[in-house]
């Protein structure tokens, strides 16, 4: 359980550190940059998750709410979104969470990609108990993300790195159990096809709205070509351009989860920001 999750942790943290370095570059194979390759929030927000997980076995909404706003506190320089600088900063001002993330937008709260881009160590931590995944997921989205689509992102990944674990990643089943959202609706078009990464996010997106219906479907559906490889996974993901850094570190922590990082270049795992 622990491992498995740590191994998504790691993933997401190279997808995250890797996907940052094509920021405002071109793409080309032949074009990546040499290190240090830090990552972002993404990853700074996955390991207060899982640490909370580690500690309490369940997502403490509270717990959780308290780590991202220390988290925040003692390093705010990790590319956060707008939004995501009032809302910790109002949780470590003691703020409580619920009454902080449905403020946003007016009200209807975020449905941003934020709740996705972490949660993939949680699939992997439940991945003995698909029934929970979703559970856990929507407590982890809705402590910084109220919106419906939001919490719909965090529980497609999470089931993703969970099944993936196994074996038996299926955007299609991952669409069931998010029925009647954007984010299965993404899932579905893009569910069957084999083609150029670039065509997939032409019709779903790549994460520029940095939303979960437009980031969540191209993510996963890279995941999904190249389930058992990390590296080719990323590079499909970078390709398309996009909010890269979270875009790979969804696809990293699903990959990840099932095949951790040791095979990946040396080059790539020297360059990369660890994660302790």
């Amino acid at each position: 359980m622990i491992n498995r999750a740590r191994a998504a942790l790691r993933g997401l943290a190279m997808g995250d550190a890797f996907g940052g370095t094509w920021f405002r570059r071109r793409f080309a194979v032949d074009n990546l940059r040499p290190g240090p390759w830090r990552w972002t929030d993404d990853t700074a927000m996955a390991i207060v998750l899982l640490s909370v997980l580690e500690e309490h076995g369940t997502v403490d909404q509270d717990a959780l709410a308290a780590g991202f706003a220390r988290a925040y506190a003692e390093d705010p320089h990790r590319h956060y979104g707008a939004g995501m600088h009032d809302v910790l900063a109002a949780l470590g001002q003691g703020e409580p969470w619920p009454e902080v993330t449905r403020r946003q937008f007016d009200g209807e709260g975020s449905w941003g990609n934020g709740a996705a881009m972490r949660v993939a160590p949680l699939g992997a931590f439940f991945a003995d108990d698909p029934d929970q995944v979703p559970i856990e997921a929507v407590r982890s989205a809705q402590v910084t993300h109220a919106h419906p689509e939001a919490a719909a992102g965090a529980v497609a990944v999470a089931l993703a790195a969970a099944l993936n674990v196994t074996g038996g990643l299926d955007l299609s089943a991952i669409a069931d159990r998010v029925d009647g959202t954007e984010v299965a609706r993404g899932l579905r078009r893009v569910a069957a096809l084999d083609t150029d990464p670039r065509k997939v996010a032409a019709m779903v997106g790549c994460g520029r709205r940095m939303s979960a219906p437009d980031t969540v479907p191209f993510a996963l559906w890279c995941a999904a070509r190249h389930p058992a490889d990390l590296e080719a996974a990323l590079w499909a993901t970078a390709s398309a351009g996009g909010d890269v850094d979270t875009t790979c570190a969804i696809t990293g922590g699903v990959v990840g989860a099932r095949t951790g990082v040791d095979a990946l270049p040396a080059q790539w795992l020297a360059a990369a920001e660890p994660v302790s």
